[in-house]
């Protein structure tokens, strides 16, 4: 068989390995026909799952036809199998869902929806994730050679997982993989080499994993040629941990003792192999790079100078934090890899090394079956299309039948559609959906937010000010409501901070670039208020993170929300407040101006 599209690519530099040719044919092979994979998959739910109590709830009496199917079996939101979920929960093993045991539940990401949802998965999931896994490289290997010669500096973690009343283990996907013996057996591949102990990687406390694994990054520098982190907002935290924590760390490594912050015995023991001496000369020249707290610009070349590319989700709302990670990388390539969540593994970036807007992923048609609810006008009556047959340019809503036991279950993503590789559709990210701020009949979502945030702040960039962390929320309490904007920012000249009037165009700006029915209940309505921003002091986001993983949120999964609205996380940003600033004037609107 052939390979067409990577063989072909003018980026290779050498044959494939006999191990990525393998990989490269079995996603020709998935891409091919993907219609005839996704019957036979959901032939396969639907046959192994028919004396399932959910199932037979809807009188399939067999069937394992798509058509039948979804004739008889409806769209789903959590809220609809919730009482099932909470059933087996508490301990129910009884063939609610999946005809196989439910070994644990996979918890979705505390900020994405507002609860921490509980996601069945079975056994044999694990080796469907761990495929997914296993194509990422042979790809990535197309695009950038001599990736086996050195380590990847992925900073990696668990969370400490929870149990259900009936004993499950409840935990984010991230953690279920790490803690598996899929990765802690992991076999040797040079592909796949961390800088990280696996010591580091599985120790619940945030701060003791962290300190070790930027400690291990350091003191094999000129081995790592990738570094990353599950999201954009991971890595950069990274940084700022380094920012703040480099003196020590180089007193370890002048030293060459370990911290006694770090108490994990697991950790000192795998320590005690790696760092086996003192390196003054690596001392000194963090010592010279790290110093300088006003200019980090570059940070990532100058202390990992062979890194080819950052290993970072920045599609969606992590689009953000693409000029931050430009400003430390000095501009190196970011890789979106895969796409996937606490649901089901979805599909892989065949092109990784494309610009982050250009990210698209195509859907692997082995993983589940697919379904797709047009985005624009939905209806109960609208009919949800087949993942062979989704147009280029529409929009859709993610639908999902799992192996697991989830029946048309509505995902919340948005994807549009970008093109095709063989007969695979390939998406790119939009947003989530349901991401709001509203006041009247306004409805603001998260891309539109983000670019809004994106316009205004170039406002800032002449004098080398940059928006790092931003949220928001829309404040009822006032008449009108308007809405409010918090910004964290990182001052290049501290004794010069964006004056009032730059702030202020700020908001203008802001208000600019929102939607013409914002704009029309802002100038003729006059429903809304002023867009409002506060500026909060720096490490406020910092506190915001810490606030959520302190209630069970997973470090791995954590993302800002970009919408609040609980009155604790409210409390606290307003107690950070360093100034305010309001719009002032009138954004532009008129009955012509369609946007």
């Amino acid at each position: 068989m052939i390979v067409d599209l990577p063989l072909k690519s003018p980026m290779i530099h050498s044959p494939p390995s006999d191990k990525d040719l393998k990989a490269l044919r079995f996603i020709e092979e998935m891409t091919r026909n993907v219609d005839f994979v996704q019957k036979k998959v959901i032939k396969e739910i639907l046959s192994r799952n028919s004396e399932t109590e959910y199932l037979k709830r809807f009188g399939l009496k067999g069937f394992t036809d798509r058509k039948t199917f979804k004739n008889k079996v409806p769209v789903i939101t959590y809220d609809d199998i919730k009482p099932e979920i909470q059933r087996i929960a508490n301990g129910d093993r009884s063939m609610i869902l999946s005809s196989h045991p439910i070994t644990e539940f996979l918890t979705s990401s505390g900020t994405s929806a507002g609860e921490r949802k509980l996601m069945p998965t079975i056994e044999e999931d694990m080796d469907r994730r761990q495929l997914l896994y296993s194509l990422q490289m042979p790809v990535m290997n197309l695009y950038v050679p001599g990736l086996g010669k050195g380590k990847a500096l992925h900073f990696l973690f668990v969370k400490s997982e929870s149990k259900t009343p009936g004993g499950l283990p409840a935990r984010p996907v991230l953690t279920s993989y790490y803690k598996s013996e899929h990765f802690k057996r992991r076999p040797y591949d040079p592909y796949n080499v961390y800088t990280s102990p696996n010591e580091a990687i599985l120790c619940s406390d945030s701060s003791q994993s962290m300190y070790t694994q930027m400690l291990c990054g350091l003191l094999m520098r000129h081995e790592v040629l990738r570094l990353g982190a599950v999201f954009a907002s991971g890595l950069l935290r990274a940084i700022r941990f380094l920012q703040t924590n480099w003196q020590e760390l180089v007193k370890d490594i002048s030293t060459g003792t370990l911290s006694s912050r770090i108490s994990d015995p697991a950790i000192r023991e795998s320590m005690s192999k790696i760092f086996t001496k003192p390196d003054q000369e690596l001392a000194d020249y963090l010592t010279s790079v790290c110093c300088q707290d006003n200019n980090w610009e570059g940070i990532i070349t100058k202390i990992w100078p062979n890194t080819k590319y950052l290993d970072v989700i920045v599609t969606g709302a992590m689009a953000q934090y693409i000029p931050m990670l430009e400003y430390y990388s000095g501009g190196l390539p970011m890789a979106c890899t895969m796409y996937a969540s606490s649901e089901s593994y979805f599909g892989i970036n065949l092109k990784p090394m494309c610009k982050p807007s250009e990210v698209s992923y195509t859907i692997m048609p082995n993983m589940a079956y697919f379904e797709f609810l047009p985005h624009e006008d939905a209806t109960e009556e609208t009919q949800l299309v087949e993942l062979a047959d989704v147009e280029v340019g529409k929009e859709y809503e993610l639908v999902i039948t799992t192996y697991a036991g989830l029946y048309r279950y509505r995902v919340g993503d948005i994807l549009q559609v970008t093109g095709f590789y063989n007969s695979a559709p390939q998406f790119k990210f939009v947003r989530r959906k349901n991401v709001l701020l509203s006041i009247e009949s306004d409805k603001t979502d998260e891309a539109e937010l983000q670019k809004a945030v994106e316009n205004a702040s170039m406002l800032l960039k002449e004098q080398g000010t940059r928006v790092i962390e931003y949220t928001s929320y829309a404040d009822t309490k006032t008449i009108p409501g308007h809405y409010v904007i918090y910004w964290e920012l990182l001052v290049k000249d501290g004794a010069n901070p964006p004056s009032d009037e730059v702030m202020a165009k700020c908001c203008l700006e802001m208000e600019e670039s929102l939607n013409s029915v914002y704009r029309q209940s802002r100038v003729a309505d006059k429903s809304i208020g002023p867009l409002e921003i506060r500026v909060v002091k720096n490490g406020t986001f910092e506190e915001l993170m810490d606030y959520a993983i302190s209630r069970g949120a997973s470090i791995n999964q954590y993302k800002v929300p970009r919408c609040v609205s609980f009155t604790p996380i409210m409390e606290l940003l307003d107690s950070r407040v360093a100034s305010t600033h309001f719009s002032p004037a009138l954004p532009q609107w008129s009955p012509e101006r369609r946007t």
